[in-house]
């Protein structure tokens, strides 16, 4: 890969900034990505490559007059279809909006666009984002870009896809139960999910909800780093939004004098013992870098009712009308989801808020001790997309279809922020990953942290993030589409 569109973020806004990389070239190149690699992944599935190409053309003319272009300017972004664009098909996922376009932008994209980033399209995500395999009926499913027909995880799926295929150089991603983490994981991206109300979301059913993030995905931290910058600001419509302080500059922390926390498992999450055993050897790669590396994790005691329970309440405040009026148009995992919330006693409910917030404080005590705490991205290696969710790890029956994912939803329920880095390829050649940690507000820590770390893991061979191959994509996956799943949306 040595197009323009393989190009870093950082290095390709540098290039444009001097005026050595065009934004219409960078564009052209990362349409010309997508024509050779979307028959084959589905992560891009509504684009106005016209409206694009006339973007980076009012900027590339913008920079010739030397004005202000900002800091994404000619970057080409994909956004993922939770997000409202404006005169772009945004369909949730779902066949209740297959044929939406809305007027506005969603904040978070108002501000790309303001900073100059180019919206070249969207990005695939299951339905309303429940799940972490990325399919659903308007579009089908996305598949991993280093095997597509392993699913890419979700619910951020074609975002990382996207990314790793070069067909953007920034995607949007959000984040509740590790949507935005998991796939980063399993595609071998980067992604970052931010401290509430950092990057302030408005549009929420449910506005005193603090667990569901909007986050930027790059194929480094350094990149996503860049789309927070624009992402980022105060709006009080979303009452945990306030004034967080994030570096300009990403420089990398001192690793050697900082004290890590490392865990397989968080102590409560199903880990396939693969992957445990390839964290730990994958630990004794960089513990190193730090000045002490302990193994713990924070009591984590009944984050899995606390997770479903609350979870349950969200779901019925943005689904209960859809499911009375129109099941039938609904896909599984969000007619699970609210069910499940429907059965919930206001007790449950109770109960559930007063348990996360004696979690909250175990966690923030546990920071205390240590700076931050490592562990795997995800709990299994990517499967079939055939496969909607994991079944069973190590032969133990999974009892919701969320639970392979406490390895993510766990830091969620406690208000972590949170890098997802990668880390080399797993027993079946497939990407790994892992998250840095860090507790609510200490965003600049953890982008400091994971940062540094990435230049420690790109130095060994069996760390270094892995790169799919593009051949891959002239294959045929027999990818189960929808008839629309071209994606051009309207205009």
């Amino acid at each position: 890969m040595t197009e323009p569109c393989d190009l870093s973020a950082l290095d390709a806004r540098a290039a444009i900034g001097r005026r050595q990389l065009s934004p219409l070239e960078l564009l052209e190149s990362c349409l010309a990505r997508i024509e050779a690699t979307n028959g084959a992944v589905n992560a891009m599935v509504a684009m106005d490559a016209d409206a694009a190409r006339r973007r980076a053309a009012e900027i590339e003319q913008a920079i010739g007059r030397g004005d202000e272009v900002g800091l994404l300017a000619g970057l080409p972004i994909g956004v993922k279809d939770l997000q409202a664009t404006a005169g772009l098909r945004t369909t949730h996922g779902s066949l209740l909006f297959k044929d939406n376009v809305p007027t506005q932008d969603e904040l978070s994209v108002a501000r790309v666009r303001k900073a100059g980033g180019v919206i070249v399209g969207k990005t695939n995500t299951p339905e309303f984002g429940a799940g972490a395999n990325t399919t659903n009926r308007v579009f089908g499913a996305t598949g991993n870009p280093f095997d597509p027909a392993k699913t890419c995880a979700g619910s951020s799926g074609g975002s990382a896809v996207a990314l790793a295929f070069g067909q953007v150089t920034l995607a949007t991603g959000s984040d509740y139960g590790g949507s935005l983490r998991t796939p980063a994981a399993f595609c071998g991206v980067a992604g970052f999910r931010p401290s509430p109300g950092v990057v302030p979301g408005v549009d929420r059913p449910v506005s005193l909800n603090p667990f569901s993030v909007l986050g930027p995905m790059g194929r480094t931290i350094a990149d996503a780093h860049l789309l927070l910058l624009a992402q980022m600001g105060v709006d009080k419509r979303d009452p945990f939004s306030s004034e967080r302080w994030i570096p300009g500059m990403l420089k990398g922390t001192d690793l050697g004098r900082l004290r890590v926390a490392v865990s397989p498992d968080l102590g409560c999450a199903p880990v396939d013992r693969r992957i445990a055993a390839l964290f730990k050897e994958r630990v004794g790669r960089f513990r190193h870098a730090f000045r002490e590396v302990e193994e713990g994790a924070p009591d984590f005691s009944g984050v899995h009712e606390v997770f479903e329970v609350l979870r349950g309440v969200n779901f019925v405040a943005a689904h209960r009308g859809r499911l009375e009026n129109a099941r039938d148009l609904l896909d599984a995992n969000v007619i699970d989801n609210t069910e499940r919330g429907l059965q919930c006693t206001l007790a449950d409910v109770a109960r559930a808020h007063v348990e996360q917030t004696k979690l909250y404080r175990r966690v923030l005590a546990f920071f205390d001790e240590v700076d931050v705490l490592i562990c795997p991205a995800a709990s299994v290696s990517p499967f079939p997309h055939a496969q909607l969710y994991v079944e069973e790890v190590n032969g133990e029956r999974m009892p919701t279809y969320m639970r392979w994912l406490a390895i993510t939803y766990a830091p969620t329920m406690a208000l972590c922020c949170a890098a997802a880095i990668s880390c080399g390829v797993d027993h079946a050649g497939m990407p790994f990953g892992i998250q840095v940690i860090g507790p609510n507000g200490r965003d600049a820590l953890v982008l400091e942290v994971a940062h540094a770390l990435e230049q420690v893991l790109a130095a060994d061979k069996e760390t270094a993030r892995p790169v799919p191959d593009l051949s891959l994509s002239s294959r045929n996956t027999d990818l189960p589409l929808h008839s629309d799943s071209a994606g051009r949306g309207p205009g």
